[in-house]
């Protein structure tokens, strides 16, 4: 592997690449509160319908996906249009290179250039750590500038365990009385990043 991953736009081609760095999230950890790995179709599918309004983009590494990351609806009420949900996952092997804050600055610029105000992360959290669970998603989102705004206790059951979540927000600008028309991700994505 080199020093020199690429972030692009993910494609529904991808699902399959995607669905491998996705499936021990799913399978080994409480990261996510999926039970099943979704299907090549699935993914693929979700990578399309999140296109339509916010970036999703993957990150290569020597033509391999190392990584990936999205947007998404919060809550999912127009009132809530200037906010955003954000999601990433590295393949395991790539941890502790730095690359998970590359591709979550991109994340963040991509979604600011498109008139995005507010970026939310919803993280499971461990009472405790445990071999499914720690607090480290919590820890890398205080290093990129979240703050923990709410936990919701033992709201998600995964491994005979129950899990809390937190929400972790951070602003990416100011809220202006009349702020702009949201741009789409294609508006807002410059191949020179």
């Amino acid at each position: 592997m080199t020093n020199e991953a690429i972030i692009r736009p993910a494609v529904p081609e991808d699902a399959e690449a995607l669905v491998e760095i996705y499936r021990p999230y799913v399978l080994e950890t409480a990261i996510t509160f999926e039970y099943e790995v979704p299907s090549v179709e699935e993914f693929a599918g979700r990578i399309r319908e999140t296109k339509k309004k916010y970036p999703y983009i993957v990150m290569e590494d020597d033509g391999e996906i190392i990584g990936y990351a999205y947007g998404g609806s919060f809550v999912g009420r127009e009132a809530y249009e200037y906010s955003a949900e954000a999601s990433i996952y590295m393949r395991k092997d790539q941890r502790g290179r730095g690359l998970g804050r590359k591709l979550s600055e991109e994340l963040e610029r991509e979604l600011k250039d498109m008139g995005i105000i507010n970026m939310n992360v919803c993280i499971g959290y461990p009472d405790a750590d445990d071999e499914y669970l720690t607090d480290n998603s919590e820890e890398f989102h205080k290093h990129m500038g979240f703050s923990l705004v709410g936990e919701f206790h033992k709201c998600g059951r995964k491994f005979g365990r129950w899990y809390n979540m937190i929400w972790m927000e951070k602003m990416l600008g100011p809220h202006p009385d009349e702020p702009e028309a949201l741009k789409s991700p294609e508006e807002v994505y410059r191949k020179d990043r």
